[in-house]
Order: C-alpha cells, then structure tokens, then sequence
C-alpha cells in the first residue's frame, strides 16, 4: 500500500504549525545559528562546490541555511511543500539582499527542473521525513538533476543515535516536540546504498554526537554549543564509538561523462 500521499500532507500539517512562529524564533537563537553556519561551512568544503555553481536545496524550511550558504554560490533555489516557511524565507531573503536566492513552494515533480541543471543538491534534514517509496525514488531524481561531477549531501538522524535513545527516556515530551509524526531515524548504510545503486560515488560517515541536540535543548546556549562542538569533532573520529552519533552524512558524486 502507497500511504506516500498522506504521510505528506500529514507533512505539511505539522510543519505549518511548526512555521505559524516557533521554528522562526527557535531558529534565531545563537546556538542554532552557529550550528547553520557550521552546516554551511562543512557543505562547502565537503563538496568543494565552486562561487559558479547553481545549487538546490531540498526540504528548504524557512531558509536559514540558504540565506548563509547562498553568498558563497552564483545560485540557489529552495524548495518545500510548506506554504508558511515559503513566506519566511523569501521575507528573510529579501530582508538578506540576497538576489540570487530564489524560493519554490512544491515538489520536484511540481517544480520540473531541467535535467542536468545544478551542481550541488543539498538535504538538510530532509530524508528522514519523506515516505519509502520516495526515499527510494530521490537519489535517481537528484541524479538526474545533477550536471556531470556535480555532488549531492545531506545529513539526516542515524537508527543507531545514541542521543535519541537518552532522550526518549529522559525527555520524551520534548523529542515529541521536535519530530512530525511520520519522520523516522535512518541507518546510514542502507541510505548510502540507495545513492550507490543510483549511480553515484557515496562517502558517508557521522557528523555529530552531542552539538545539534543541544543546539536543539539549549538554543541560547552559543558557548556550550562551541564546546559540544568541539568535543564532536574529536568523537566522529573515534573507532567503535563513531557509529553511535547523532546524524550522519552522505556526500555523493556523480561520476563525468566516459
């Protein structure tokens, strides 16, 4: 049975309550902005993407990480099904001067993009949210979207998260809080190999144990969201441990032309 039609505008439901004024203020505060702009950050140099390059962001929100990525490419278009965070990030942009930033209300099938029309499509906590059969559609579609040698990244809650599974005991009422109800945490691998069986070269690996939920818990918190930071960087680099982290990565390439 294909429940994709539901679980979206079950989707859209909770992101419009989410965008109706929280998620702007939630967003605002120091510690989320400092987790955005190291998101920004390591997209650029993970993908090693270009000042020319024409990007698309998928699941786009409100466009907080759009608005911080898009001075560093020469374009980039947001798209997401929520109407509200369509509104916001075209005022944020505006409110940015951010000219080569545009914004789109809709899906990919709604969107049509040209094939072949960008080299770097991102996914920031975007995956996660979407039903199985377009989980498993997306890495054809974006690799089409894709010019030769272009790159695909996202970052999306891991299965094995050992955050989630404190949380959900400590703090259940909060983790609610935070999730749609039809979004689920990922395994890495089997998300990597949908990627691979698309056609694409896949790296994938963890991003971080301790800095998005408190960025998260404590968005006012910049200073305790540096420090969790920086102990991250050391624990992603940890054998055995590393497969316990919070959200995981995948950076895909599409191969050039033989």
């Amino acid at each position: 049975m294909d429940d994709t039609k539901p679980v979206l505008a079950r989707e859209v439901e909770y992101h419009e309550k989410l965008y109706a004024g929280f998620a702007q203020q939630h967003f605002a505060k120091p510690a989320v902005r400092a987790l955005r702009a190291h998101m920004v950050a390591r997209i650029l140099t993970l993908t090693r993407t270009a000042k020319t390059a024409r990007v698309l962001s998928l699941g786009c929100g409100i466009g907080d990480t759009e608005v911080l990525l898009a001075p560093s490419v020469a374009e980039l278009v947001g798209i997401d099904l929520s109407p509200s965070a369509i509104r916001q990030a075209r005022l944020d942009a505006a409110s940015a001067g951010a000219s080569n930033l545009r914004f789109i209300e809709g899906s990919l099938e709604s969107a049509a993009f040209e094939p072949e029309s960008f080299d770097l499509v991102i996914a920031i906590f975007f995956l996660h949210h979407l039903p199985q059969a377009l989980l498993e559609s997306l890495p054809g579609r974006v690799y089409s979207l894709l010019r030769p040698r272009g790159r695909f990244y996202s970052l999306d809650p891991s299965s094995q998260r050992l955050s989630g599974a404190v949380g959900s005991l400590v703090v259940p009422r909060l983790m609610r809080k935070y999730q749609s109800p039809d979004e689920r945490q990922l395994d890495r691998e089997e998300t990597a190999a949908l990627f691979s069986t698309a056609g694409f070269a896949v790296r994938s690996g963890f991003y971080d144990f301790l800095s998005s939920p408190l960025a998260g818990l404590a968005p006012g918190w910049r200073f305790g969201y540096e420090m969790a930071r920086r102990l991250d960087n050391a624990l992603v680099r940890t054998p055995g441990l590393s497969s316990l982290g919070s959200n995981f990565e995948i950076i895909a390439h599409r191969p050039p032309r033989r």
